[in-house]
């Protein structure tokens, strides 16, 4: 989408390493086995990824953006069957913006969508929720390069028995970004002492050294996320012409896990490509194609938010046999590379869970 973005990333800075042989992942409560994975992490921080995507998008000579305005509501043709743009405050006044082929609401998880519909008489539509109450806090340190033994990061992962996560990632400008995570109750403190003490009792001491050795290059930030929540538009008996519904506003995800970003980025060529055919009944083409794939990422970290027996959910769907066996190939990677690069691309994107179960990777696994 963005051609010379990761070259440029690694310009300003941005470091780049292997993510299994140059960063510990802790999983159950074990280290998992390091070695090449040919998976590259950008460490690249979220204030200059962004500054450089809209830098990008900000060039394209059909591209509008204007600062400072919320918008507030739809405006659709008097039968309400037509989105033809918004109301919005700009710099504390009411605007209209009127002359919409498409409305596309990419708010993020705090979208107004089921309002803004009911107000219009449209139906309620199914909502698929489940509860974790993980709140989080992140930081940014000084990072110096023989930290961690020369690592670039560890994920340590929360499993049921211990609620609390931790996670260190190198960034541009010889940072560190660091976060401490609680769920179902546990919220990470942000007084530089308590942080501290938190992050000594995860299975890792790595973040706790960071915390306790490196200076601060700003405020810790505190982050609620109370449930992951996906709203199945796709599943609508009426849905107005002219809107859609994309990313985080669709569908938000556990953001300890990194995937939203991702999840955006695919859903974005189908509205490409939709768009350039000019599709009649667009909503529901494009509801349909993204739901088929928000399945395998939805499923992934559902399955694993609903190991914790305090998360609220639907566990119908779950199946106690592939569970036990995850929980071996999981305790299994902790002395073999392969099962670790193989569970790890799961959760990136870049498998979907049948690679877990391959014949290859089954035999790997003791029964």
């Amino acid at each position: 989408m963005f051609e010379g973005l990761t070259a440029e990333l690694i310009d300003l800075g941005a470091p780049t390493f292997d993510m299994q042989d140059e960063m510990q992942w802790w999983v159950d409560g074990r280290p998992l086995a390091t070695g090449p994975s040919a998976m590259t992490v950008l460490g690249a921080g979220r204030p200059l990824l962004e500054t450089a995507i809209r830098r990008r998008v900000a060039a394209l000579p059909n591209v509008d953006i204007r600062p400072e305005t919320a918008g507030t509501d739809l405006l659709t043709t008097p039968d309400g069957t037509r989105v033809i743009g918004v109301r919005a405050i700009a710099a504390g006044e009411e605007i209209t913006i009127d002359d919409a082929s498409m409305v596309v609401n990419a708010s993020g998880r705090g979208s107004r969508t089921r309002h803004w519909l009911g107000r219009l008489g449209y139906p309620e539509f199914e909502e698929q929720r489940i509860e974790t109450q993980v709140t989080y806090v992140t930081r940014r340190y000084r990072r110096a390069p023989d930290q961690l033994d020369g690592r670039y990061g560890t994920a340590i992962a929360a499993y049921p028995g211990n609620t609390r996560g931790g996670f260190a990632l190198a960034q541009e400008n010889d940072a560190w970004a660091l976060s401490i995570s609680g769920s179902f109750g546990a919220v990470p403190p942000m007084d530089d002492d308590d942080m501290v003490a938190w992050a000594g009792e995860l299975d890792c001491q790595d973040v706790a050294t960071l915390l306790r050795t490196c200076a601060p290059l700003g405020d810790p930030v505190k982050m609620r996320y109370p449930a992951s929540t996906r709203w199945r538009y796709d599943r609508m008996s009426r849905f107005p012409a002219g809107f859609l519904v994309t990313g985080d506003a669709m569908c938000p995800f556990n953001p300890v896990y990194g995937q939203g970003m991702t999840v955006a980025a695919l859903e974005a060529p189908i509205l490409g490509r939709l768009l350039k055919d000019g599709s009649d009944d667009m909503a529901a083409q494009f509801f349909t194609e993204s739901a088929a794939f928000l399945d395998v990422p939805r499923i992934t970290a559902a399955a694993n938010d609903l190991r914790f027996p305090d998360a609220v959910g639907d566990r119908s769907a779950l199946d106690p046999e592939p569970g036990a066996y995850l929980d071996r190939l999981r305790a299994t990677a902790v002395s073999d590379p392969v099962l670790a690069t193989t569970f790890l691309r799961v959760p990136q994107l870049m498998d979907t869970p049948a690679a877990l179960f391959k014949p290859e990777i089954a035999a790997r696994v003791p029964t």
